[in-house]
């Protein structure tokens, strides 16, 4: 028998809610002491992604605290590197180290390690197809991959950036070299996702949150092009999947991406003026902003922006988030009162 799609997914699709769908980018994390317990229960972060039983608490743990509309997989961007066979940890107070790819020689290996690279990211799947059998009959379920560049940054660069140099510079010096790095993560990614959503993933996520680094022929390039194709492919394989591109710190090329990619959504981030994302309503479902800190400092200045992002905004296609992720910082509570906040909105327009 056929059912109506959640209103999770038809706010992503562009039907206008009566009270705005909401979830948060890093919903599941530090800042949750049960996250914290259940993380000191995994060798390391990269056993703790590819830990069904404990990636699917860490999930589920938002849902049960604060009944967002969607949940969204508990895991990293970084996955993929992982599952083509780049040598990836997580080194505490420093973050992602990877063994940099820089040459013909590096990105061959990954070309090889694409045929194995679903199998060892198995376990990933099987958290898919948990979190999705215990979730409320309402609440939907994000998969989500890290676009091509911004991936492509952290195993060029060996890890986080302040400069970008190293990458831009591959990218500039050959770019047909580089070209081949984003064309294995293209189908990695398309491949990954694919499987997500045969697992139980109702809508999914590209995270290009380096997109901002790249001026406009490169963004155009690296940045839009990829996305495009793999969406493009994604639509092919499971044509009714919703899909929300993140390209954080885009500025004016917004436009570029609401245009050109084919998501039925785009994450804005702080930055981005309320004006110009009700302009964006007319292209796509706009999901965010809610700067992080606010949420962290809560008070009146968290309510107040709160209440000027679903006045500007709740009355188009739109779904409530942050303009990034949650930080550690942030007291529970806050979220809690976030929560009521967007939960009240639709009793205090009517």
């Amino acid at each position: 028998m056929l059912t109506q799609p959640k209103s999770f997914v038809r706010a992503i699709q562009g039907e206008i809610q009566a009270r705005p769908c909401f979830w948060l980018m890093r919903q599941a994390g530090r800042y949750l002491p049960e996250y914290r317990a259940t993380r000191a229960q995994a060798k390391g972060f990269v056993d703790l992604c590819l830990r069904p039983d404990l990636a699917t608490e860490i999930t589920l743990q938002p849902i049960r605290r604060y009944g967002m509309d969607a949940a969204i997989l508990f895991s990293d961007i970084l996955m993929i590197p992982h599952g083509l066979g780049q040598k990836l940890e997580f080194k505490e107070g420093e973050g992602p180290v990877l063994e940099p790819v820089t040459d013909a020689a590096g990105i061959a290996a990954l070309e090889k390690g694409l045929e194995g690279s679903l199998e060892k990211l198995g376990p990933i799947f099987e958290t898919v197809s948990r979190v999705k059998a215990a979730l409320p009959l309402d609440t939907a379920l994000i998969g989500f991959a890290g676009a091509p560049w911004t991936v492509a940054t952290y195993m060029v660069e060996g890890g986080g950036s302040k400069d970008f140099a190293k990458v831009r510079l591959l990218a500039a010096r050959d770019p047909a070299l580089f070209e081949k790095l984003i064309d294995v993560l293209v189908e990695a990614t398309t491949r990954y996702l694919s499987r997500q959503v045969e697992a139980g993933a109702e809508v999914l996520q590209l995270f290009d949150t380096w997109a901002g680094v790249l001026p406009e022929d490169e963004y155009q390039r690296w940045a839009i092009e990829p996305v495009k194709e793999i969406i493009a492919e994604i639509r092919n394989r499971h044509p009714a999947i919703p899909i929300i591109y993140f390209p954080k710190g885009s500025g004016m090329l917004y436009t570029h991406a609401a245009a050109e990619t084919g998501a039925d959504a785009l994450g804005i981030d702080t930055a981005v003026p309320l004006e110009f994302a009700k302009l964006l309503q007319h292209q796509v479902t706009v999901q965010g902003n809610l700067d992080p800190i606010k949420l962290a400092a809560g008070g009146k200045a968290m309510e107040e922006s709160i209440n000027r992002i679903l006045a500007a905004l709740a009355g188009g296609r739109f779904v409530f988030n942050l303009g990034h992720g949650v930080i550690p910082q942030t007291p529970p509570e806050h979220v809690a009162r976030l929560a009521e906040i967007v939960r009240g909105w639709r009793h205090r327009a009517n």
